[in-house]
């Protein structure tokens, strides 16, 4: 079965919709303009019932199925862009400065509503759907507010499922792991209060400057003499602020930075190894460390059976060769893990052509994508759910 023959009628109307996004992106918790378009299509698509508010800007609409049933799968998408430039020179390039949906979740919303129409139209299936529309996956905590606002409580679900493109996949490219799939993440901020002096008069000073570069170059030993070998872990400092002038030593410095890892206890053992570090270095320079560790997102765990179907379903519209099974850990992360620890579910990537990877200024997502993602979708509720 290719692309659904009702999906490919209307996938210019998807490319439209997902271009109109694309050129309005609005960051976490401010997709207004977004998640109200979101709204109005499932009503004008005679969704049965169309829920807002839930995390400030999050939509879920429910489609219930030509036979009543005991079941309900869930499907959700994000909808938040990313706060940084575009440097694609489309013709439909984002109208709002420094915001970009540069990891193409305009493509996830736009792929989840043309799996709404369908479902709307046709109601091949027994039970319900949920559609959920999230917002503030980078970082913000947008499916943690959801939960905390009652999605599951409210929209109960037996299975829910979600899907990311990927740009460097080969077209169609279908893919899923089952299990541990993707890392578990901690941001942290290290403030580092010294004393200032003069930049010519550095022995007044407790430089914090100096005290940032080696508390650095000690949290870059912590994976590799803290973590088994064989546990996956990467801590990586990203950031460094300090000093305002040529001739100041300034009096404070912060460290940023991210931790990703796939086990509880290999977090535990880094954020353990971090504030003693901070402790030590503290007390070997006489000054103040305030370490603040985040943990923002879980490790996302694919239910291994749900996996496989979502996999059966995905072979039926781009072919048993494209439909795979991956074995690699991913260590970028996905607050849908955060859905999949209430729910039992799985998460996939879709393969589209493009070179350039997401969260660059030059992300291009393909719209030849979003009619198969959105069949795929579909086709997950109708075999889960069926007749």
């Amino acid at each position: 079965m290719p692309v659904l023959p009702r999906i490919a009628d209307y996938a210019g109307e998807l490319t439209e919709i997902r271009r109109d996004f694309h050129q309005h992106p609005e960051i976490g918790f401010e997709e207004v303009r977004t998640s109200g378009i979101v709204a109005e299509l499932l009503r004008k698509w005679g969704v049965d019932e169309v829920h807002t508010g839930l995390a400030k800007t999050g939509v879920v609409g429910i489609i219930k199925g030509r036979k009543e049933g005991g079941r309900t799968v869930g499907l959700r998408a994000d909808m938040d862009a990313l706060p940084m430039p575009e440097l694609t020179n489309l013709p439909y390039a984002s109208k709002n400065p420094g915001a970009f949906h540069g990891c193409g979740h305009d493509g996830h919303t736009t792929m989840l509503l043309g799996a709404a129409r369908y479902l709307a139209e046709t109601r091949d299936f027994a039970g319900r759907a949920v559609m959920i529309f999230q917002p503030a996956e980078e970082g913000l905590g947008g499916a943690r507010a959801m939960l905390a606002d009652g999605l599951f409580e409210k929209f109960p679900c037996d299975e829910v499922y979600g899907m990311h493109n990927d740009p460097l996949a080969d077209p169609n490219r279908f893919g899923v792991k089952p299990g541990p799939a993707m890392a578990g993440a901690t941001f942290f901020d290290i403030t580092i209060n010294g004393v200032g002096s003069h930049g010519a008069m550095p022995h007044h000073s407790k430089d914090p400057i100096i005290i940032a570069t080696a508390l650095v170059q000690s949290l870059q030993s912590i994976v590799s003499r803290n973590v088994e070998p064989t546990q996956p872990a990467v801590l990586s400092v990203t950031q460094i602020h300090s000093g305002s002038a040529y001739n100041v030593v300034p009096d404070k410095a912060v460290i940023s930075g991210t931790i990703r890892y796939f086990a509880s206890e290999v977090r535990d053992r880094i954020h353990e190894r971090i504030l003693k570090m901070c402790a030590g270095t503290a007390a070997s320079y006489e000054v103040e460390i305030v370490p603040d560790l985040r943990p923002i997102f879980d490790v996302l765990i694919n239910d291994a059976e749900l996996a496989l179907a979502y996999r059966e379903a995905a072979s039926e519209i781009v072919g048993e060769e494209n439909a795979t099974i991956t074995e690699g850990l991913v260590t970028g992360s996905e607050d849908f893990a955060d859905m999949l620890r209430l729910v039992p579910g799985a998460y996939c990537t879709l393969g589209h052509k493009g070179s350039v990877p997401v969260h660059n200024p030059g992300f291009l997502l393909d719209d030849d994508m979003l009619p198969v993602g959105a069949s795929i979708m579909a086709r997950i509720v109708e075999k889960r759910l069926p007749l």
